[in-house]
Order: C-alpha cells, then structure tokens, then sequence
C-alpha cells in the first residue's frame, strides 16, 4: 500500500499510538486534540532558532496578524483608569457590559450606515473573536455534522471544528479568481449533514476582499439551505470600501424576497484587536438574532463566564469610541501605504495574488519547492519570518486540487506575509532579502 492510500482513521489512529508511546501520562488523551494540528505560529517562530540577528540584518517577522502600533494614548488612558477601579474586577454579564453593547452598536453605523439595523440587543461580547466563533459553533453543530470553510482557511477555525468533533468541509477558491469562494461550487458541497458555511472577509490568509454581492449570494444560498452564514469580519476597518456589505440594512432584500431580517440566519463574528490595537485584552463579538443569543449564553458561561471588565469599560468611555474611529482610519491608511511599499519593492518573479487588510498572499518563484520549505530556510537563513500555504489547509488538499484541475505544484507554493505588524523600512529590507533567495539558497527560479 502507497502512503497515499492510508485512509484517515488509519492514520489518526497510528498517530494515538505513538503520541501513547512517547508520552509519560498514565491516562489516555481525546482523539479530538490528538487530531488537531499543533498551533502553526510557534511551529514557525521555532524556526528562528537557527538564525542570529544583527543590528545590521535583524529578524523581520511577519508571520502573525498583529498590530504594528500601539493602542492609542486616550485608549491607554481609558485602560489605566477602568483596570484601577474596584468594580472592573467582577463579573458582569455573561454577554458583557450593556454600556459597551449599547455604544457599538451605535459605533457600527459608521461602517454599514445610519440605517443599519443592529441594536444591543443582538450582540455579545466575547473574549476574542476566536472564542466568538468557538461559542458560534457549539451551538450550530453537533459532532459528526460539517460546516463549509473556504480554502485556504484561517487555521484557529479548522482547528476548533475539529476539537468539537465537526466535519471541515473544503470549499476550494482558485488563485486566478483572486482566492474569491464560488456559491455554485459550494452548493455542491451542502448536504443534510451541513450546519453552516463560514467566511473571513477580507480574508486571512488571502487577503481577498469579497464583494458585498458575493457576500449577499452566500446569504441567499444559506437561506434557501437553511443554514447559518458565519461572517467573520476582524479585519473590515482596514479596506477603503464602505460598507463591507448591505446585509445589516433594514428590510434587507437582498438576502431573500422572504425575509425581512438579515437576523434569521446571518451571524456577525467581530474582533476588537485589529481596530483598536489590543490584542492581549482579548474582546470579541457576536452580533446575530437573540433568539440564537440565548443559546450562545449558555456555551460563553461555560467557556469565559464574561469577556475580560477592563477593556470593555474603557471601550465604553463616553465619547470614546468617536474619538477612535480616527485612529481606526488613520491605522488604515498606513497600512494602505505599507502594502503598496510591499506591492512595488517585492522582486518581479514573486506574484501576489491577493492583498488587503492585514496580508499578502504571495507565490515564490522556486518551482518543485513546497512553501513550507522555503519558509523554514528563509527563517533559518535570512531571517524572514512568514508562513506557508500548508499551514492554511490540510494534507489532502493536494489530491483534492488535482481532481478538480488545479495544480498541486503551484498551490502549494503560496507564502502568506502579514504587512501589518512590521514598519515601512522593515517590509523594504523583507523584500530585499527576498531579492537575496536564489543566490544566498542556491534555488532557480521558473
């Protein structure tokens, strides 16, 4: 038997077998977390143990999708003081304190206009948007159940699905369609097992925007299924477009000729760490009908109890978050300016197939030569921290690509560079030593 004819359940089942071996518990560990994937942003930064910086050639690290700048004076001020009071160190209610739900939802006018229809009433603050997401899910699908994801995919997302025992079904995009998903070909993929399909728009890793068309046919196509639609839009602030799209508008008609509610299966995933530049204080939200908000109460006590007090007072400030969405924009138009520096100093024979918010997605020119290879060596070597394209799908995705007539060889051959957390100097000497691969690697180029 080739190793390509292992089935899955052979393979998990010989990976219990020696994680038995070489570990020194008595007890036996969950086939869920024996399955899942190792955190690939350690798995990468490992790679760094090889390489010693200089003040003349220091590491440049552009693996993971962080802020670049830090949170802004009057924010940091607003944390000083709510982290100081007394009443900031209790819980509050498991959906989060009514002050900043009632102001974000005002807050998210500037974004989808004065008409949106979101009120308090349909969000939640979570501890993160990947908790966000996790407490979505849990209440969704069951195990066994499948929920569609874009490939490639954000990771954390695959990852949790596979903790929860749910089935990730791969809804392949194409590079020469700028990594957009197509409705038609996710269609074919819903069936009585299906509980949702999930989108990150602009999307991680990708960096493709999808269109506020595109994302209404995803809403139409959950409707008529019956499904949710998952909209995860951590990094909506950062693309010059306005709104992202037009679901939130009252009597919303695009969704469906039926429906006057985009609250009947659209459900909004949001993450505070982008925006407003705080990673560590970890919020998140949910905005989605209440009638699904009483069911995700119940997943977010057992997970978090409540979202961390601080930030969410300081958030909740009168006439903060005003105040901000200047920064917000700002932060935008920076990072604009960073991905065109990126855009015109990268070497002609690596191709960009998509770029926006945080991320490049970028193909090396090194035919023959597996992403994941090339980003160890460029870690160990040259010092430049990025992460392949293997990370953001799993390992059949190669035979699954050849069946539907894309190449396994260029697939696998894309490099995502998150353009965000580094500076503008810092991205040129990226691309500089991008220039350097060929000859400092001893690799050709196509």
């Amino acid at each position: 038997m080739s190793d390509d004819e292992y089935d899955v359940g052979t393979l998990v089942e010989f990976s219990h077998t020696i994680n038995r071996m070489l570990s020194s518990l008595s007890f036996r560990l969950s086939r869920g977390v024996l399955s899942t994937i190792s955190p690939p942003i350690p798995h990468a930064k490992s790679w760094l143990a090889g390489y010693k910086p200089t003040t003349t050639r220091p590491l440049l690290d552009m693996s993971q999708g962080v802020p670049g700048t830090p949170p802004s004076k009057v924010l940091l001020e607003a944390l000083s003081h709510s982290s100081s009071s007394p009443g900031s160190s209790g819980y509050c209610h498991v959906l989060g304190e009514s002050t900043l739900r009632s102001a974000f939802a005002k807050e998210m006018k500037t974004v989808y206009g004065e008409e949106m229809d979101v009120t308090q009433d349909d969000i939640a603050i979570t501890a993160g948007c990947n908790m966000a997401f996790v407490a979505t899910v849990m209440c969704l699908a069951d195990p066994g159940d499948e929920i569609i994801l874009p490939v490639p995919w954000y990771f954390n997302h695959q990852m949790s699905l596979n903790l929860l025992g749910i089935k990730t079904v791969p809804l392949y995009t194409r590079a020469d369609e700028g990594f957009l998903p197509s409705t038609s070909d996710c269609e074919e993929l819903i069936n009585s097992r299906t509980k949702a399909i999930a989108l990150v728009t602009p999307n991680n890793p990708t960096g493709a925007i999808y269109s506020s068309n595109l994302i209404s046919k995803f809403a139409e196509l959950a409707q008529k299924h019956k499904i949710a639609l998952v909209l995860d839009e951590t990094y909506r602030d950062f693309v010059d477009t306005m709104p992202p799209h037009t679901l939130f508008a009252p009597s919303q008609t695009e969704v469906s000729k039926s429906s006057s509610s985009w609250r009947s299966n659209v459900i909004h995933l949001f993450s505070f760490s982008k925006s407003y530049c705080f990673p560590g204080h970890r919020l998140g939200l949910i905005a989605a009908s209440p009638d699904l908000l009483k069911h995700v109460t119940t997943t977010l006590d057992c997970l978090q109890i409540c979202a961390p007090r601080p930030p969410q007072l300081a958030l909740a400030s009168p006439g903060l978050l005003p105040i901000l969405r200047q920064s917000i924009q700002a932060s935008a138009q920076s990072l604009k300016i960073r991905h065109d520096i990126f855009r015109t100093h990268l070497p002609p024979d690596w191709t960009i197939g998509s770029q926006s918010g945080y991320f490049a997605f970028v193909k090396h020119p090194f035919v023959g030569i597996p992403a994941i290879t090339l980003c160890q060596r460029l870690a160990e070597e040259l010092g430049v921290l990025a992460l392949p394209m293997q990370f953001f799908c799993d390992d059949r995705a190669g035979f699954d690509l050849e069946s539907l007539g894309q190449s396994k060889t260029d697939w696998e051959r894309w490099i995502r560079f998150s353009v965000a957390n580094v500076s503008d100097d810092m991205v040129k000497q990226v691309c500089g030593r991008l220039h350097e691969c060929a000859r400092h690697l001893g690799l050709k180029a196509e």
